[in-house]
């Protein structure tokens, strides 16, 4: 996992020293600000809790006007390498202060405050999309 981590974290690093899109910064590029999530769900997890989850999140589009798109689904992939992480969240804002506004808003809050009992991990990786 520390591995994949130490990874992502070193494309992201990249990225703004050719950039300077990341860090907040938004730079000068044409290219929408995408955020990306994902969930691995406790063991406990029921999937009545799981279900409610996806519901609360599907609902911040109509919640948060600075959402532009927002797509999901689950992890179907052969490869094995999802480490427990089951939902992929896909979330596009016109730019970095769209995805600003987003992250302190109330419904976004309220949100995240109800994963704590369901909620083992949160991978989040936000970047300004590229030809």
């Amino acid at each position: 996992m520390m591995k994949v981590l130490g990874l992502i974290g070193l494309l992201v690093l990249a990225g703004c020293s050719t950039t300077g899109d990341c860090c907040g910064g938004g730079g000068s590029s044409k290219g929408v600000m995408r955020h990306v999530v994902l969930f691995k769900f406790k063991d406990g997890a029921t999937p009545e809790q799981v279900k409610a989850v996806e519901e609360k999140f599907r609902a911040l589009k109509s919640r948060i006007p600075e959402i532009q798109e927002l797509e999901w689904g689950t992890n179907v992939s052969p490869e094995k390498h999802a480490q427990g992480f089951t939902h992929c969240f896909f979330l596009t804002f016109k730019d970095a202060a769209g995805r600003d506004a987003y992250l302190p808003h109330p419904a976004h809050k309220e949100f995240g405050a109800s994963l704590g009992p369901v909620l083992d991990k949160v991978l989040v990786v936000d970047y300004v999309s590229k030809d």
